[in-house]
């Protein structure tokens, strides 16, 4: 008897239909379920259920008005969305919101694509009881992030960002300041953002409503250097870019684009079009033979991942102490920079500064990180400027191509070659994963016959695997946030946690989740749907080992001479300094 009351199902009434309901967290879960749309500023799936913004209240029989993002399910229940109560509720709320919102929506970076813009479209707001506030009471916005544009002016107060720099994080570097109708989102001590031990990760603007968090655009600065008759401007795809882009033209998340999107950047003007892929591979070249070198020694293990710049800057605000154990590679980004600006304009006999090296990334970090003056040249960068996934949606919009008739593009050669080793970079694991078949074969001497290694592969934020490579172990751990890359860092210190390789990628999922990817803080299940699309595309490629590609062979056989050589060296790895003491104006 106890079994089959365990068995029973579960259900409650929306609107007077019988809902059945399992492990839902809260009634807004299960009205959703039943396929009822429900308005909320504040709530998000991966986040703790806050009830802020009372925009998604119901009316539960013998209970009156509950916020649903708050109340968890109950068998029986029976529950009204939409009431004459709850519709003035929602009303009032947005209209109160508007009477204290910076309302100049035709030129906000979110324009067309903000909630509280949708939800006064969509309740049917077409006047506002409430007076608008005085020019007066307007505050500075502020633009000193590398990465992030704060607009105090355009806040909400919905406490998502607060949140998502808390708890996905752990960092906390904004929080409520102030009392009533005073109450701002900020820095402690009203600093700015680029005064503060901000990572860049811009977690906050993936999970931002409005317009209070935005991308630091270089989208100008990039239409200008195309325009200009003495420059020649190339650019290079990131892997999780081609899983992503396509969501803003009606694609469906996880599809591959990257044949449209090189399409569309050739249309836009960028005179070659090469893939961050090709880096990737190049840079499981020279990490793999890094890590070799050290595992045989016994020295700085375990070795850090240094892809993400947001966990690099972390390692080096917080604990500096374990510098040594970061790979001295530069990421893609910052190999091909270099690579580019290097290779390129020997080929083409040009100077650096007719070459503008532009990135599109999915990833808000990466302005900040092509700023670094250890990726200078003579006072030129090796990258010019960062696009975000977001931002080339923007240019190709504004450019009136249509995305879905464009006939699809190669990359350019020879930078335009990849493996699926390369491709999978833009998933948590993935930068293990390639290591891995790499490091296998350079270790064993054996051809690695099966290169799926799915116990790096997930949406978990701690993955552990011990790989034998012919008797030799190696322990690989995989992390994705920087709050849970604290907890395995304390580990490591205190001799709880033993292993070799530690991959790290700040944002949620790895860079399928990153800040400058399309907005679907409602949607985590894009995140899943991204990373299958890597791990499809990883499956149909020719090669599927960064030391098979027949590009990468070339181009150490004319350039580089070999793996972590001294050429190699000079351009492709780096060297990382101690912020702790210093001031975080310095990027």
């Amino acid at each position: 008897m106890a079994n089959n009351m365990e068995t029973q199902k579960k259900t409650l009434f929306v609107d007077g239909c019988e809902v059945e309901f399992t492990n839902e967290k809260n009634l807004l879960q299960v009205i959703r379920k039943a396929g009822i749309e429900v308005p909320t500023f504040c709530y998000r799936p991966d986040l703790s259920q806050y009830g802020a913004c009372r925009m998604c209240v119901v009316e539960v029989e013998g209970r009156g008005i509950q916020s649903s993002c708050t109340m968890p399910p109950e068998p029986g229940l029976k529950v009204h969305v939409n009431t004459e109560r709850t519709r003035r509720i929602r009303k009032m709320v947005v209209e109160l919101l508007l009477a204290n919102h910076d309302r100049e929506c035709t030129t906000c970076e979110r324009s067309g694509d903000c909630e509280l813009q949708f939800w006064a479209n969509k309740l049917g707001i077409k006047h506002v009881r409430f007076g608008k506030k005085r020019e007066s009471q307007y505050l500075p916005v502020d633009d000193t992030n590398p990465s992030i544009v704060r607009n105090p002016n355009k806040c909400i107060l919905c406490g998502a960002c607060v949140r998502a720099c808390n708890e996905i994080q752990g960092l906390g570097i904004i929080d409520f300041a102030n009392r009533g109708s005073k109450t701002v989102v900020a820095p402690a001590y009203n600093k700015h953002l680029g005064d503060v031990d901000c990572i860049f990760c811009g977690q906050c603007v993936a999970v931002c409503p409005v317009g209070a968090l935005t991308i630091k655009s270089d989208v100008q600065n990039v239409w200008d250097e195309i325009v200009n008759p003495k420059k020649q401007v190339v650019c290079q795809i990131a892997p999780a870019v081609r899983v992503a882009l396509g969501e803003a033209f009606g694609l469906e998340a996880g599809e591959n684009s990257i044949g449209l999107i090189i399409a569309a950047l050739k249309k836009i003007g960028f005179d070659k079009v090469f893939d961050t892929n090709f880096a990737a591979d190049l840079t499981i070249m020279e990490e793999a033979t890094e890590f070799v070198t050290r595992f045989k020694e016994g020295k700085n293990l375990p070795i850090f991942t240094s892809c993400c710049p947001a966990w690099v800057r972390f390692l080096e605000n917080h604990h500096p102490d374990m510098l040594n154990h970061l790979s001295t590679c530069r990421s893609p980004q910052q190999m091909f920079g270099s690579l580019v600006k290097d290779v390129i304009t020997k080929e083409e006999g040009i100077s650096r500064d007719e070459l503008v090296s532009v990135s599109i990334m999915p990833c808000t970090a990466k302005k900040a990180e092509c700023k670094r003056e250890e990726f200078y040249v003579d006072k030129n960068p090796d990258v010019d400027y960062v696009l975000t996934t977001h931002e080339l949606i923007s240019m190709i919009k504004e450019a009136g191509i249509d995305f879905n008739k464009l006939e699809p593009q190669s990359a350019d050669s020879p930078y335009g070659l990849f493996t699926g080793a390369g491709t999978i970079f833009g998933a948590s694991g993935g930068v293990a994963e390639a290591a891995a078949r790499t490091a296998y074969e350079v270790v064993t001497g054996k051809k690695l016959e099966d290169v799926d290694i799915k116990a790096m592969r997930g949406a978990n934020t701690f993955k552990s695997i011990e790989l034998d490579l012919e008797g030799t172990k190696v322990k690989v751990v995989v992390v994705n946030t920087i709050k849970e890359a604290e907890e395995v860092l304390q580990k490591i210190k205190s001799g709880e946690l033993e292993c070799h390789i530690l991959e790290v990628m700040a944002c949620p999922g790895g860079c399928i989740g990153g800040g400058g990817q399309p907005i679907s803080c409602s949607a985590p299940e894009k995140k899943l749907k991204r990373a299958a699309g890597l791990y499809d595309d990883d499956a149909h490629q020719k090669y599927r080992k960064s030391h098979d590609n027949p590009a990468i062979q070339e181009l150490y056989k004319k350039w580089l001479e070999k793996p972590n050589s001294h050429k190699a060296h000079e351009l492709l790895h780096t060297h990382y300094k101690n912020r702790f003491e210093t001031s975080y104006k310095n990027v």
